[in-house]
């Protein structure tokens, strides 16, 4: 393991950190709050990266040094995000557990007051969010010409997704292309969300959240203060855009536009979404009395919000029957498509664990045939089954221990439940004390330290992070 390399890349991301904190600098400047906490946080976190960048040294590391790089980045930047909510009173965990969410996008909250606090810290709050829903490593890579040397290692430890989906021969040209997109996409949400009427800054914050599939809102009753049914279909399209791969629309926009319909995954994920939201407005409609139009217009929100890990709310859904509630639960375990901004397992592995589910059957039948699993027209090697399995049961595993420890604390079960899922799929409200219109303040300590643990971990797909508490990983 070479240490310095590590050190020496740590240090160049968290100097590019501290320049991202100028931004709501110039927010705090412009409704004249108190430039301080940004001032302040910039400079220390600048000078732990010089320092780290000074007493390391640069160098090309492998697999190991790349996994422990993406790993410790989340970790580091989750920290360093953290101190500007020490100057408005957030104890140092609370700040973690907040920025932690922030950049890995999923939106479960700490603060209770949120409307109390200053328009800067929020909007940074907002922002974190839309710089980790795209990667924080893919951001570097794309603006930093040495992390491009060894940058595939990078790229494939914090990509979304079972396989890797480069777009060009060097990585560094990939990641350009994804941001391309993400801030192209982002503008034209801004635009779209102001002729609705929102604010530059509603705009800009709302939009950081939704295209990060993120859903932190600066507002403690969320979409929900709006109450405007363009602005919710506004959102609603770009949750769904922003829950889809973003290599295959360079592709179907470069290549061929078709592409998306052929695509079997972006086909199951359009599917799942109508069926679901079908499912939910018949039941919004007969069971719970809500009007035929309003049906729909939640229906739609909640079940986009949910299964992209968007966690927007437009409504109190924590109020709802069971009946609904189930069909919210349903989506949380799917997430979005891989090479998406989207939490969850991925709609690509729910396709393939089916598909080698009903192959299994089919041999059981006919042991002697061979049938491969095809996906897209192309027959899906036994390895990446194999490695889509054992992603499956380490997530259940994740799942089910954190939602047993967080009972063990006193939580009850489908809050334990709830917290659990919502924080390892990235997707930020659950039921009961973490409705969408609560917070997980009341969490002990021990509590939101495994919550902490869950979004890291749900963040960067299990591998990249649980591999650092494995003493192979340190001695092989």
């Amino acid at each position: 393991m070479n240490d310095k390399a590590i050190f020496n890349a740590l240090g160049k991301i968290l100097v590019l950190l501290a320049l991202t904190m100028l931004f709501p600098l110039f927010v705090a400047f412009y409704y004249r709050e108190p430039p301080e906490p940004f001032l302040i946080s910039t400079l220390i976190t600048f000078l732990a990266g010089l320092l780290l960048t000074r007493v390391s040294e640069n160098a090309d590391w492998q697999q190991k040094e790349a996994l422990a790089i993406v790993a410790l980045s989340w970790l580091a930047a989750a920290i360093f995000g953290g101190i500007p909510f020490l100057f408005e009173g957030v104890s140092f965990l609370d700040a973690v557990f907040e920025t932690m969410s922030g950049f890995t996008s999923t939106g479960s909250t700490i603060l209770v007051d949120i409307d109390s606090y200053s328009r800067s810290l929020l909007f940074w709050r907002s922002f974190t969010q839309w710089l980790g829903g795209m990667g924080i490593i893919v951001l570097f890579i794309a603006i930093l010409p040495k992390l491009g040397v060894a940058g595939r290692q990078l790229f494939r430890a914090e990509a979304p997704g079972p396989t890797e989906d480069k777009l060009k021969p060097r990585i560094k040209d990939t990641a350009k292309i994804l941001w391309a997109l993400y801030v192209l996409i982002s503008a034209l949400e801004v635009v779209a969300l102001m002729l609705a009427e929102m604010s530059l800054y509603d705009a800009l914050t709302h939009t950081f959240a939704c295209m990060a599939c993120g859903g932190f809102s600066p507002y403690g009753a969320g979409i929900e203060a709006f109450d405007s049914p363009l602005i919710e279909f506004i959102l609603t399209f770009f949750m769904f855009v922003a829950g889809a791969n973003f290599a295959l629309y360079y592709r179907a926009v470069r290549i061929d536009k078709n592409l998306l319909y052929r695509d079997e995954e972006f086909r199951a994920y359009a599917s799942f979404l109508l069926g679901f939201t079908g499912l939910l407005a018949l039941v919004l409609y007969k069971d719970m009395g809500v009007s035929f139009f309003n049906s729909f217009r939640y229906a739609a929100f909640q079940i986009t919000s949910v299964m992209t890990a968007t966690g927007f709310a437009s409504v109190d859904f924590n109020r709802w029957k069971d009946s609904a509630k189930v069909l919210i639960l349903a989506v949380m375990f799917i997430g979005g498509c891989a090479g998406s901004t989207g939490g969850g397992m991925k709609v690509v592995r729910f396709l393939l664990m089916l598909k080698y589910a009903r192959r299994e059957l089919f041999k059981f039948i006919h042991p002697k045939v061979v049938r491969p699993v095809r996906f897209n027209g192309r027959a899906v090697s036994d390895d990446v089954l194999q490695s889509i399995l054992s992603f499956v049961v380490i997530y259940i595993s994740v799942f089910v221990f954190s939602s047993m420890l967080l009972t063990l604390l006193g939580v009850e079960l489908i809050s334990s439940v709830t917290a659990s899922i919502t924080t390892l799929g990235n997707i930020g409200p659950g039921f009961n004390l973490f409705g969408p219109m609560g917070n997980f303040e009341s969490l002990l300590p021990l509590g939101k330290i495994i919550l902490i643990n869950n979004m890291w971990i749900g963040r960067l797909e299990l591998y990249t992070v649980l591999v650092l508490f494995t003493s192979d990983f340190w001695h092989s």
